[in-house]
C-alpha cells in the first residue's frame, strides 16, 4: 500500500499588525504551509498549548509583552519549534539579545520576502531532522552523520577542554547566532570553524574562508560585496565577492581583529541588513550566509581602545567559543603526534613511523608556544629526516650557539638521543616555518653536492626513497644542474 503523504509544516505566526500578518500568512500559504496567527503574546501562548508547529515567527514588540518573552517560554518548555524574531530596523540589540535566548534566526523589517522564505524553509529543514508534528523521526543519512562525525574528528583530543568545545559546536551548529571563536594562535580554530559548518543545516552550501588579515586595504569592499566592470581600475568584469560566494553556506572570517574600522561599519551594515551592494552597483542583493569569525586577539580590550567597533563586537560575539592552547590539554599530545605523524607521512608519501614514550615525554615538556601549528612543523621536520620505523628526536642543540630550541628539538637522527649540551639562550626567530625549512633545504644541498646532484644516491645517503627526495627538492624550490627550474611537486 502506499505510504500516506506526510503532513505540510505548521507556521505559528506572531504579529499585531494586520496587514503584516496576513502578508506572512499568504506568503507561507503559497509556500505549501500550514498556518496558524495570533495577534498578541496571549493568543500565541493559547495556540503553543494545543498544538506542536514546525516554526514560529514573532514579533518582538507585542501589545501585551515581547517576542523575547516567548522565546523564553518555549525554551524553558524545551519545545521542538525553531523561533524566528522580527525587529524593527537599527534594533541590533535586539537581535542580539534574541539569538543569545536561542531563537534560531531574526529578520529586520521591512522584512524582504525572499529573505523571509528562505529563514522559514531553513528553520523547517532543522526542526525537520528532529521531530515533525504527525510523523516519526527518520535517522540521518549515513553521508550527513559522517560528515559531521568526521568534521569534529578532525579536531583530535579527548581532554576535558576538547570535549567542551566538541559538545558547544553541537549546539551552536543548530542555530544561525554568528559565532565568534577565540584561541591563540595556531590552536585550530578554522578547524573549530568548519566543524560548525559541517554540523549545522548548512552543510551542503559553500564554506569561504577569509584572512582579513591578508587583503590590502584599497580592496577590502571589492573583495567582499563584490565590484562590476569598470568600479575601479583592472576591473574587466563582473566578479562576485565572498558574501555572495557564501550565499547558501558559512562565510568564515579569520582574524576579524584586523579589519580596519572603515571596513568594520560597512561589515557590520551588511551582516545586519542581510544585504550588500556590489563596487559600482546601486542595487543591494540580499544574502544568506552565516558568520563565524575567530580573533586571536582580545577583541574587547580592542573595543575599549578604539581600534574595534562596540557594535561589530556585540553583533560577532552572540556565541563564543574559546579553543584551547596546547599547554592546557597536554593529555592530548599522543593522539595528536599520531594524527599529525599520519597525515603528514600520508601527504610526503612515506610510512607513518612511531614516537617512542621517552620522545612523548620529552615532547610535553616543550613549551609550543605555536600551539598545534608548531608541533605539526617540528614533525613534519623529523620525518623529513628520519630513516626508520621509530622517529627518534634529538632534544639537544647541534648547532651553533643561538639555534632556537624548537629548531633543533625538529632535528631527526636514526640512532638513540644525543646527549644533551647546554647552550646559551636561544633567540627565538620571527618566522619559524621559514627558519626549519632553510635547515631542511641546507642539509638536502649539502647531500645533493657529496653526490654529484645524482638524486638517487643523495635519497639513499638520507634514508629517503626517490620519491621522497624529489618532493622535498621540489617544495623547497631547489634548483639542480641541466634544471632551469624546480621540480613541480605535483608531479613526482
Amino acid at each position: 500500500m502506499p505510504q500516506p503523504a506526510a503532513p505540510s509544516p505548521q507556521v505559528l505566526v506572531v504579529d499585531d499588525e494586520p496587514d503584516l500578518r496576513t502578508l506572512y500568512e499568504l506568503t507561507l500559504l503559497r509556500e505549501g504551509y500550514r498556518v496558524d496567527a495570533a495577534g498578541t503574546l496571549a493568543e500565541a501562548n493559547q495556540l503553543l498549548e494545543q498544538r506542536r508547529f514546525d516554526a514560529v515567527i514573532t514579533d518582538m514588540r507585542l501589545p501585551d509583552g515581547l517576542g523575547l518573552e516567548l522565546l523564553q517560554k518555549m525554551g524553558a518548555q524545551q519545545r521542538p519549534e525553531r523561533c524566528i524574531v522580527m525587529t524593527a530596523y537599527g534594533s541590533a540589540e535586539n537581535a542580539v539579545e534574541a539569538l543569545k535566548a536561542g531563537a534560531f534566526d531574526y529578520l529586520t523589517k521591512p522584512v524582504d520576502l525572499k529573505q523571509f522564505r528562505s529563514v522559514v524553509a531553513s528553520a523547517i529543514q532543522e526542526v525537520g531532522e528532529r521531530t515533525r508534528p504527525g510523523t516519526t523521526r527518520s535517522a540521518p543519512a549515513p553521508a550527513e552523520r559522517t560528515g559531521s562525525a568526521a568534521a569534529l574528528l578532525r579536531l583530535v583530543g579527548d581532554s576535558a577542554p576538547m570535549r567542551m568545545v566538541k559538545e558547544r559546536i553541537g549546539k551552536v551548529a543548530r542555530s544561525m547566532a554568528p559565532v565568534l571563536v577565540r584561541g591563540e594562535s595556531g590552536t585550530g580554530k578554522e578547524l573549530a570553524a568548519r566543524a560548525i559548518h559541517a554540523c549545522s543545516h548548512r552543510v551542503d552550501g559553500p564554506f569561504i574562508a577569509v584572512n582579513c588579515g591578508a587583503i590590502p586595504e584599497t580592496l577590502l569592499e571589492a573583495e567582499f560585496f563584490g565590484a562590476k566592470k569598470g568600479s575601479y581600475t583592472g576591473a574587466s568584469a563582473d566578479r562576485e565577492g565572498y558574501f555572495q560566494a557564501a550565499r547558501g553556506g558559512t562565510l568564515f572570517l579569520d582574524e576579524i581583529g584586523d579589519l580596519p574600522l572603515q571596513m568594520q561599519s560597512k561589515l557590520l551594515r551588511a551582516i545586519q541588513e542581510r544585504s550588500v551592494r556590489a563596487l559600482g552597483s546601486t542595487q543591494e542583493e540580499s544574502v544568506d550566509v552565516r558568520i563565524v569569525s575567530a580573533t586571536h586577539k582580545d577583541l574587547a580590550a580592542d573595543v575599549q581602545a578604539g581600534r574595534f567597533r562596540q557594535d561589530l563586537f556585540y553583533r560577532l560575539n552572540v556565541i563564543e567559543i574559546l579553543v584551547p592552547p596546547l599547554r592546557e590539554r597536554r593529555e592530548d599530545l599522543p593522539v595528536l603526534c599520531g594524527a599529525l605523524l599520519a597525515r603528514i607521512a600520508h601527504e610526503t608519501g612515506m610510512p607513518a613511523p612511531q614516537l617512542s614514550p621517552q620522545v612523548l615525554l620529552q615532547l610535553q615538556q616543550l613549551p609550543l608556544p605555536g600551539n598545534v601549528r608548531e608541533l605539526e612543523n617540528l614533525l613534519h621536520r623529523a620525518l623529513a629526516l628520519s630513516d626508520g620505523s621509530q622517529l627518534q628526536v634529538d632534544f639537544a642543540p647541534t648547532t651553533a650557539p643561538g639555534e632556537p630550541a624548537a629548531a633543533a628539538a625538529a632535528t631527526a637522527v636514526a640512532t638513540a638521543t644525543a646527549p644533551a649540551v647546554a647552550a646559551p639562550a636561544p633567540v627565538v626567530p620571527s618566522d619559524l616555518q621559514a627558519y626549519l625549512d632553510q635547515q631542511e633545504r641546507d642539509i638536502l644541498v649539502k647531500a645533493l653536492k657529496e653526490t654529484n646532484f645524482n638524486r638517487t644516491a643523495a635519497a639513499q645517503k638520507l634514508g629517503l626513497s626517490l620519491r621522497q627526495i624529489r618532493y622535498r627538492i621540489a617544495r623547497l624550490a631547489i634548483a639542480t644542474p641541466g634544471s632551469e627550474e624546480p621540480d613541480d611537486p605535483t608531479n613526482p
